[in-house]
């Protein structure tokens, strides 16, 4: 490779270690990913073994490195991302307990109310940014400090999952500070761990590892990791931070006004913010972002693109994506009276409840496939305006453009409808590797190979499409509060079903 200097970005998420290498001026040279197994053992549990994180990565570093034609010394600096709120726990001498508990594990709802009983939800809130959900960190602690006590007796290190890859790298227990907001242990203002919650909630503060700003550098590869990856001994490794912060540095969303809207399986709104903004109910995340003194609000929708595979799945399973999606293009606005909501998985944004369910309101005899598939473009498109109405009402202020990605994102109707209904441009980027690449582009800040993480955004990513809001805005303005109306309508009505089915 010569003199030219790359770039490794490494993402540990629930399904597979990804290494991706890209070059100094952002462009993608190569990139590997091992699968990755999930572990249920029993209803609720969501585990993997650190172990196996490391196998995986190790791997991936290998093989990227060798499509590249590349050694570990081409390598200038490594950025660290992966899934967010897991439980490694650790003993003196750096060997792991347990299995990881994940994000997506929900044994959790008890220590979640225990929390919320020692501090109160409206001070756990103003410290945190978030109210206690079984996705985060601190509820998996009490959850092991309460029902495994002889391996709480054995902790002494707290770490996610991304920070046991650099602890194997490294030799360094350290965080980066999007995730550290992310166990909610954090005081957002002052960007680190909160002795308040801290004591209330029994956790020793030595347990947790000293953290840092996204592209500051928290050590360097190891011999030994060097032999096991292919690395080269020295290499700085840093920061890095939480998947969805490096996905929104990996697309540009790094400045107040600049939304970055992920339309995968489920919906994610990342808007960026440059105070610590709360949304008094905990209705929204608000986290550190890695982007050093921003921090940002995080909505999600758990059936975004998701809604649209089970309907055709379910409904269409014969039928082509773009076959079935182009027939509701001659549907007008509004789907006439046909309205979606799109909570098949239950909903987290704008109501946590995993009770809710999807539904279809307003069908009458003149309504065709076409208008079914209209309909669930609409409701998940309202779904995604309920994140952003929440956004602006908690202060963000104007917002100027959103950053689109996800496979929903590739349909030109469905894009021009969600443009419509939240009124403001969506654009398109040439990135299309999310968290990987904007870990890599931290670890080029941290490298010096950029002055700061906006001009590396700036250098590297580049708009590719643009879709205006075009004449529905005012039909759809119409429409939402009426799809906003069916909610606490129907709540009751959620729960009482929900009873029946068991």
């Amino acid at each position: 490779m010569g003199n030219k200097k790359l770039l490794l970005g490494l993402d540990v998420s629930t399904t597979g270690a990804k290494a991706l290498l890209i070059d100094s001026e952002g462009g993608l040279v190569s990139s590997a990913t091992n699968p990755l197994k999930l572990s249920t053992p029993r209803p609720l549990w969501s585990e993997q073994n650190p172990a196996d994180w490391w196998e995986g990565m190790a791997k991936s570093i290998r093989s990227a490195l060798e499509k590249a034609g590349a050694s570990g010394e081409d390598v200038a600096a490594i950025g660290l991302t992966g899934q967010m709120h897991g439980l490694v726990l650790m003993d003196e001498a750096g060997e792991v307990l347990r299995p990881a508990i994940l994000w997506n594990d929900q044994r959790t709802g008890d220590q979640c109310d225990t929390i919320r009983e020692r501090l109160g939800k409206e001070r756990l809130i103003q410290i945190t940014g978030n109210d206690a959900l079984t996705g985060f960190t601190a509820p998996k602690v009490l959850w092991v400090q309460e029902n495994e006590p002889d391996v709480y007796a054995k902790a002494r290190h707290i770490l996610l999952p991304k920070d046991y890859i650099r602890f194997k790298l490294t030799g360094e227990y350290a965080m980066d500070r999007a995730g550290g907001a992310g166990t909610i242990l954090f005081d957002l203002k002052t960007r680190t761990w909160s002795p308040e919650v801290l004591e209330a909630l029994g956790i020793p503060s030595e347990w947790l590892p000293p953290t840092f700003e996204g592209p500051e550098i928290t050590g360097v590869v190891t011999a030994e990791a060097a032999k096991a990856t292919g690395l080269t001994e020295g290499t700085p490794v840093v920061g890095g931070g939480g998947d969805q912060a490096a996905q929104a540095v990996g697309v540009g969303a790094v400045e107040s006004g600049i939304i970055a809207l992920t339309l995968g399986t489920s919906g994610v709104v990342f808007a960026t913010t440059e105070a610590p903004l709360i949304q008094p109910e905990g209705r929204l995340h608000a986290f550190c972002h890695s982007v050093p003194g921003r921090w940002h609000f995080m909505g999600v929708m758990l059936s975004a693109a998701g809604s649209l595979q089970w309907y055709r799945d379910t409904l269409a399973p014969e039928v082509d994506f773009d076959d079935l999606v182009g027939a509701a293009e001659s549907i007008p606005p509004g789907s006439n009276g046909l309205l979606f909501l799109p909570y098949l998985t239950g909903e987290r944004t704008p109501y946590p409840d995993p009770l809710a369910r999807g539904a279809w309101v307003g069908l009458t005899v003149r309504h065709t496939q076409a208008h079914m598939t209209r309909s669930v473009l609409e409701g998940v498109s309202f779904g995604i305006r309920d994140s952003f109405t929440l956004i602006k009402e908690a202060g963000l202020g104007e917002i100027k453009q959103v950053r689109i990605s996800g496979g929903g994102a590739k349909s030109p109707l469905w894009r021009q409808i969600m443009a419509d209904v939240l009124g403001v441009e969506l654009v398109t980027v040439n990135t299309t590797e999310g968290a990987a690449y904007g870990a890599a582009l931290l670890a080029g800040v941290g490298a010096s190979l950029f002055d700061d993480v906006i001009s590396a955004c700036e250098a590297t990513i580049k708009i590719t499409g643009r879709t205006s809001p075009g004449g529905n805005v005012d039909v759809y303005n119409q429409y939402y509060p009426h799809y906003r109306a069916l909610y606490p309508a129907l709540v009751d009505e959620f729960k009482a079903i929900a009873e029946l089915d068991v």
